[in-house]
């Protein structure tokens, strides 16, 4: 009788309750898709490389200006402003907690395809998510000491050095790859560029994809998170901008620093909150990580967008311009010569 009421598969049946196995399918299919998404971030960030020239990136790491702007915005303004926006929110500690360690993550690769999409510097842009990520092994540390000790021990917090320093080597192996490319064959190396960055934009919407199917079940948290998850981004994005333009900095590299602020490496917070608390606490925090990934993803695409809008009207008025300059200098020439205007100038 119970084996019409259960499912062929149950291990432990009493009349119409039953145990089942343990399902698999999301641990598999994060496991192939971690090792597809770890290929294809290799081959996005080889092609990044081929857009960066050896003797601009060596530039500005001996000139470490546009790095040391990058620097206090990733790990100055970024932790400063998730501990105010969970003041602000009077959020649960374990919740201010996971808020705080997304703001001391370093920058994430995501940055090096949007910077390359809004005509950014990709110099800048590689060395400064490559110094984020090593500098985190120090700073990740300092940040949460100062900002989380009013809610928990600092102690508590497990930090994957190990993750972090795969995250530099999965950086810097493909990127030195690809800048000898350019070095030696420039010509190769722009068609390279040009397929990695279309991989890379379809790489960006993948990781939300899977991120959305594989913790579909996390998502009933609380509606401040969501809040807190929309502004935090947005307000990296415009505070780095405008550091970036206090200090003198062009407006492509005020770009490029802008969304090296506000993207943060989302996928090490996540690796840090599962080392770090019980099943328990991760039912109120978890989710966060995805939710900032969100909206990080959706505030780049609305910059990448409106710079698209800005470059084409811009285009369009200088040719504009251009066509008037023209059409008066044929003006002025012809009264020279006898009133006689070419068909192609009327």
């Amino acid at each position: 009788e119970n084996s019409t009421a259960c499912p062929a598969n149950a291990t432990i049946c009493d009349g119409t309750s039953c145990v089942l196995p343990e399902d698999n399918f999301n641990q598999t299919l994060s496991v192939v898709l971690s090792t597809v998404l770890t290929i294809m971030l290799a081959l996005v960030m080889f092609s990044m490389g081929c857009n960066v020239e050896l003797k601009n990136f060596l530039g500005h790491i001996k000139r470490p200006w546009g790095i040391f702007v990058g620097f206090l915005c990733q790990f100055g303004i970024m932790p400063l402003t998730a501990f105010l926006l969970s003041l602000a929110f009077n959020i649960l500690p374990i919740q201010a907690v996971v808020v705080i360690i997304m703001g001391c993550c370093p920058g994430g690769t995501a940055s090096n395809v949007i910077a390359y999409w809004v005509d950014g510097d990709m110099d800048l842009s590689i060395s400064m998510t490559t110094c984020s990520t090593l500098l985190a092994m120090g700073m990740m540390p300092l940040c949460l000491l100062i900002y989380t000790k009013m809610w928990t021990d600092s102690n508590a917090i497990v930090l994957p050095y190990d993750s972090i320093a795969l995250s530099l080597v999965a950086l810097i192996i493909p990127v030195s790859f690809g800048i000898f490319v350019n070095h030696k064959w420039p010509s190769k190396a722009k068609i390279i560029l040009k397929v990695g960055s279309i991989v890379g934009a379809v790489l960006i919407v993948l990781i939300a994809v899977v991120g959305g199917i594989l913790y579909k079940g996390s998502w009933i948290i609380s509606p401040k998170l969501w809040i807190i998850g929309t502004i935090f981004p947005a307000a990296g994005y415009t505070l780095g901008f405008f550091l970036a333009r206090i200090a003198g900095l062009s407006w492509h590299r005020c770009r490029t620093v802008s969304l090296e602020t506000g993207m943060q490496n989302t996928q090490l917070c996540s690796t840090i909150v599962q080392l770090s608390f019980s099943p328990e606490q991760l039912e109120l925090m978890f989710t966060f990580p995805l939710i900032y990934s969100i909206f990080q993803l959706l505030f780049a695409l609305l910059i990448l967008g409106g710079y698209r809008l800005y470059r084409r009207h811009r285009v369009k008025t200088k040719t504009d311009v251009e066509k008037t300059a023209q059409k008066e200098d044929s003006i002025s020439s012809a009264k020279i010569n006898a009133g006689f205007v070419s068909d192609e100038m009327k």
